[in-house]
């Protein structure tokens, strides 16, 4: 017991350390970008963009426009893309989504997955049994999402 309580006040101890540590100081000038000295700047006009007084580049990047496929199809046909087909404005794949199964706006029930673009339940479909293209053998019935249970 008296362990844990030293190390609570020293897990306080180093937490508050680090707070103070990270806190700027009065003499610290974030805003002076051009890294002159004067003392007759108006630093006034120029307003910190964050707690700390320092703006990332992160930040100060001007926002890129987001290409949607509603505009461009081709988007959806690169590489990294989640899928070929345009569908409400997001690519996706249509023989795979849950969502867009088949088409745009067909839904698979919960207990259902897309495979091919069909809605097929996983736990008792022969042809997919527990996922996509998971035959079972002539003679075995998929029960519970496995060939042969029991």
């Amino acid at each position: 017991m008296k362990f844990l309580k030293i190390f609570l006040m020293f897990a306080l101890l180093m937490a508050s350390a680090i707070t103070l540590s990270a806190t700027p100081s009065k003499d610290e000038s974030f805003v002076d970008s051009d890294g002159d000295d004067d003392d007759n700047d108006d630093h006034s006009q120029v307003e910190p963009t964050s707690f700390r007084g320092i703006t990332s580049r992160f930040l100060a990047q001007k926002p890129r426009t987001v290409m949607t496929c509603n505009k461009n199809p081709r988007v959806c046909r690169v590489a990294g893309s989640p899928g070929p087909d345009c569908c409400k404005k997001k690519c996706v794949n249509v023989k795979t989504d849950r969502l867009n199964c088949g088409k745009c706006g067909k839904k698979c029930k919960y207990s259902e997955i897309c495979c091919k673009g069909q809605c097929v339940n996983p736990m008792s479909h022969k042809k997919h049994c527990g996922g996509c293209n998971n035959n079972c053998s002539k003679g075995s019935k998929c029960l519970y999402g496995m060939c042969s249970y029991a």
